[in-house]
């Protein structure tokens, strides 16, 4: 019998970091004792004073269908968080509240990209990027990076793969997975580039805005001459540990956005109208309210580092913002461990998997062969754990011959 199912979805890549967790949730379901590296999900709970917010609208009776593009008291407060945060003059009628980043991301795909178009996707990308674009018929073009180069990509890259098919750029600071950020120098000269391309759009998601050690935060749309071609995408799963709430948003060029809406209202329509009305006072709280859970990521990060430093082998950045680590493990590639030849970082992330029950992403989930991803979204205790079985397991190495 033939496949009934379109080649639309028969073409479709599952998500590896949604499909690795579910792999350790049923290994741990088994009774194996696995830590969970994989998901990238903030282990706190979502402030109390958002959370009495929601009770209150529960009270006030907002049960009913939200607005398709989002109440617009919450799109005045997004507008607010934008002028506060980055410096970007939004009207409301430039905002569109979805049904979480990656919805927003979606919509942008499908009312920006015709079959054909191509999107620059700086590799390390976040796992869904790839998929997406497809998806909307575009064409995905990498451009590699590396631990050495912090994983950004140089204006010489961008422009080398610039084409008359390029529609837009897509790309992630503080990035996932890789944890780097762009600085406003390192933005400003991307963006010398793209003024000499008008057709050339960018997404810029900063969903990990907050989550930041570097001390500022540049948004690119923030650059003189970029905000009429940069769609900002945010939300509030991570910064604010409400990845179940399912909010996310954009600011646009008002086409762009009143073509999301126009997708969104034959899709999903309005999101969560409960939700929507905490997300007004997450929006609206001074981003010092967050400041305990960016200290905790951060001394998390410096104790992941610290330690798979020790390891021989692995090479590894300094990450400045998000809760991932994206070691270089190409090392070990063509070598046995403990019995296991590992061809590549797929073969690494299963091998620490069954020997290490530890739980990790490869890194061709996101665009880069040789490095597999960490999140340090738990508790120290379980890090420190993590790293010492990860340590044991790769200790002992032959190399074939």
């Amino acid at each position: 019998m033939s496949n009934p199912l379109s080649d639309r979805i028969n073409n479709l890549a599952t998500s590896q970091t949604l499909a690795m967790a579910a792999l350790a949730r049923e290994l741990k379901a088994q009774g194996k004792d696995i830590i969970s590296l994989s998901l990238g999900e903030p282990d706190f709970n979502t402030p109390d004073f958002i959370k009495e917010a929601a009770k209150r609208a529960i009270d006030e009776n907002y049960s009913t269908y939200s607005p398709v593009e989002g109440y617009a008291e919450l799109k005045e407060a997004i507008c607010r968080k934008f002028k506060r945060d980055n410096n970007l003059d939004y009207k409301p009628s430039q905002i569109v509240v979805s049904t979480g980043a990656k919805q927003s991301l979606y919509n942008i795909a499908q009312v920006m990209l015709n079959d054909g178009d191509e999107v620059i996707l700086p590799a390390p990308y976040w796992v869904s990027y790839f998929e997406i674009v497809k998806l909307s018929g575009g064409v995905p073009v990498e451009v590699p990076t590396s631990v050495e180069t912090d994983f950004k990509i140089t204006p010489e890259q961008l422009e080398a793969a610039i084409t008359p098919k390029t529609k837009m750029m897509w790309f992630s600071s503080p990035c996932n997975p890789s944890g780097s950020v762009y600085n406003r120098e390192e933005l400003t000269a991307l963006a010398k580039v793209l003024e000499k391309y008008p057709h050339v759009y960018v997404v810029a998601d900063e969903i990990y805005e907050h989550i930041n050690f570097s001390g500022t935060f540049c948004s690119i749309a923030s650059i003189p001459g970029m905000l009429e071609k940069t769609i900002t995408v945010n939300g509030v799963a991570k910064a604010f540990a409400m990845t179940g709430w399912r909010i996310g948003y954009i600011g646009a060029p008002e086409f762009i956005a009143k073509a999301c809406i126009k997708i969104q209202g034959q899709v999903t329509s309005g999101a969560n109208s409960i939700a929507q009305r905490a997300t007004i006072t997450a929006v609206d709280a001074d981003p010092s309210v967050l400041k305990h859970m960016v200290d905790a990521f951060q001394s998390r990060r410096d104790l992941v580092v610290g330690l798979l430093k020790e390891i021989p082998g692995v090479k590894i950045n300094v990450p400045e913002g998000a809760f991932y680590v994206f070691p270089d493990v190409s090392s070990f590639f063509g070598k046995t461990l403990k019995g296991t030849l590992i061809k590549d970082a797929n073969d690494f992330s299963m091998y620490l998997l069954a020997e290490a029950c530890v739980a990790t992403v490869t890194g061709d989930a996101f665009g880069n062969p040789n490095c597999i991803r960490f999140s340090y979204a738990t508790s120290e205790e379980l890090l420190k754990e993590a790293l010492r079985r990860i340590k044991e397991a790769v200790s002992l190495t032959e190399v074939p011959a």
